[in-house]
């Protein structure tokens, strides 16, 4: 029973750094109905720029706390990636909003390869380590429960009740829910949708960027090709749990994370991705929508 409540920890673990990633694809699609597939490659940009914020500072100051320096870690992930996936978005994608659906698909394709290899210029093809930031462990009831993982599942948690609390609560929730309903109708009353999808970008880029913080600081290193498998996973959790729903993306992270950490406990890891994408393709049969997905009514 041990091994098993420790498995099902480092599953949610895992799935909480998923779900943070999910959401960035599920905003988008739920407003634009695109798929920004270079979404798991500005995540591997937060995580650079978060490992970079930590190496300055431990350059400047020997013995910064470990909270202090993730704060700072995470803050200036945060705004390089939103300023990315700004640029992005107003360069690459707006121009093609109005082509045929398969351009912007292309698009980001095409973006993803560029960042990836952008990076892999810069940084080099190797994986880049750091000294370990959190390495305290507590012992609860047979169960090893480090104190990341705690930083993790907790720093998640908060930010999912605050996105939660904009998308429903605030005027730009409003606007974003309208946007997804309606483009046109919403332009009509008032709403700036170009504004709106762009704010979308960045928040969704900013929980990346945290992603990838938390990334770095679990496992210690990151690498240019970082981006893609946990990109393909959070795009795999967003189906999962319903394309386009928020409590969706959530709930497909978790799922993903708990099938990794259980499968690679009982059985081969080397078939741990082949158990997650089984278990997608048995859901879609039956839930074609996703767990929480809505179905898709069509405009006449």
């Amino acid at each position: 029973m041990e091994y098993f409540a420790q498995q099902v920890f480092n599953g949610l673990t895992l799935g909480a750094i998923y779900a943070l990633i999910a959401l960035g694809y599920t905003m988008v699609y739920g407003i634009i109905g695109m798929i920004n597939f270079a979404h798991g490659d500005i995540f591997m940009l937060g995580a650079f720029a978060a490992m970079m914020v930590f190496l300055i500072l431990v350059a400047i100051f020997h013995s910064l706390p470990a909270a202090v320096a993730l704060l700072v870690m995470a803050i200036v992930a945060m705004v390089l990636t939103s300023l990315w996936s700004w640029m992005i978005e107003r360069i690459a994608y707006r121009p093609l909003r109005g082509s045929f659906r398969l351009a912007p698909l292309i698009t980001a394709i095409g973006i993803s390869i560029a960042l990836s290899n952008f990076v892999q210029v810069v940084q080099g093809p190797r994986n880049k380590p750091i000294a370990p930031m959190i390495s305290q462990t507590f012992d609860v009831f047979g169960v090893v429960v480090a104190l990341k993982q705690i930083v993790i599942i907790g720093v998640t948690a908060v930010l999912l009740a605050v996105f939660w609390y904009l998308v429903n609560k605030t005027p730009l929730g409003r606007a974003q829910r309208a946007c997804e309903q309606d483009p046109k109708m919403a332009a009509m009353v008032g709403i700036d949708v170009n504004r709106t999808i762009s704010v979308t970008f960045i928040m969704g880029a900013a929980l990346a960027a945290v992603a990838g913080t938390m990334f770095v600081m679990y496992y210690g290193v990151i690498s240019f090709s970082s981006g893609f498998i946990p990109g393909v996973k959070a795009f795999t959790a967003a189906v999962l749990g319903g394309i386009g729903s928020i409590q969706g993306a959530v709930l497909g992270g978790l799922l993903i994370g708990l099938i990794e950490a259980l499968w690679s406990a009982y059985f081969s890891v080397d078939y741990k991705d082949v158990a997650a994408f089984s278990i997608l393709v048995v859901v879609l049969i039956f839930l074609p929508s996703g767990l929480l997905g809505r179905a898709e009514v069509e405009k006449v």
